[in-house]
């Protein structure tokens, strides 16, 4: 179904006969969630297609290494790794069962990228690297957004029902517009990054940031020691 999925959205980028992937779709979806959802997955192929050739032209923007959109189709594992998700996305909010889950771990390993279906991302999305990337099921990513490698937008904590069990609460954070997150970077909990900002490499983040603020890791120092003093 994938392979129908991508030739359906990159058709430029395939070596086969196009026309028929919705089709194929269809036919492959029908079977693992009914029709109607087939159908109404069908429906919304237009606007995945329109996602994913904004992500494509994003990460092209932030990546001189990248000699055009040919090679960021072909080669570059977030194009995989979203793909998989703006796919299971729209089967997560259809309702359909495991399957979300199923194309996401997929990609996660194949691409070393966890994006949660459940996870709500905006256009003009750009994962640089990406190994190690976490997103989790209830964080919320606007437009133009650029994450690095090792970046997790994860929870801070757990809240247990009366069973001791974890609840499905909102724990994850809020990126808004034209954000970038740099490598290693921890944000947790359900916390606010302010549109325009800038998280530094390897900070830990679990408070709201105003819009425009740049975080920073505490700048390192250099000490010199005599014979072991102060060590």
């Amino acid at each position: 179904m994938m392979d129908a999925v991508k030739d359906a959205v990159f058709p430029e980028y395939s070596d086969q006969n196009t026309s028929n992937a919705p089709r194929r779709i269809h036919r492959a979806l029908s079977s693992l969630a009914g029709e109607l959802v087939a159908d109404k997955f069908i429906e919304t192929l237009p606007e995945i297609k329109r996602l994913l050739q904004t992500d494509v032209e994003a990460i092209e923007a932030n990546d001189p290494a990248a000699t055009g959109q040919r090679e960021i189709v072909f080669c570059y594992p977030a194009v995989k790794a979203i793909l998989y998700y703006r796919t299971a996305h729209r089967l997560w909010e259809l309702k359909v069962p495991i399957l979300p889950r199923m194309l996401t771990e997929y990609a996660h390993s194949v691409t070393g990228i966890d994006i949660h279906p459940g996870a709500s991302i905006g256009e003009y999305f750009a994962i640089d690297h990406g190994t190690g990337t976490v997103i989790g099921e209830t964080a919320i990513i606007g437009n133009h957004v650029t994450l690095y490698q090792g970046v997790t937008l994860g929870a801070k904590n757990f809240v247990y029902d009366e069973s001791g069990r974890p609840r499905n609460v909102l724990r994850h954070p809020i990126i808004e517009d034209n954000v970038t997150v740099y490598s290693n970077a921890s944000l947790l909990g359900r916390i606010t990054i302010g549109k325009g900002s800038v998280i530094g490499g390897n900070v830990w983040l679990t408070h709201s940031v105003p819009p425009q603020s740049r975080i920073l890791q505490s700048p390192s120092r250099e000490l010199f020691f005599t014979g072991g003093e102060g060590i």
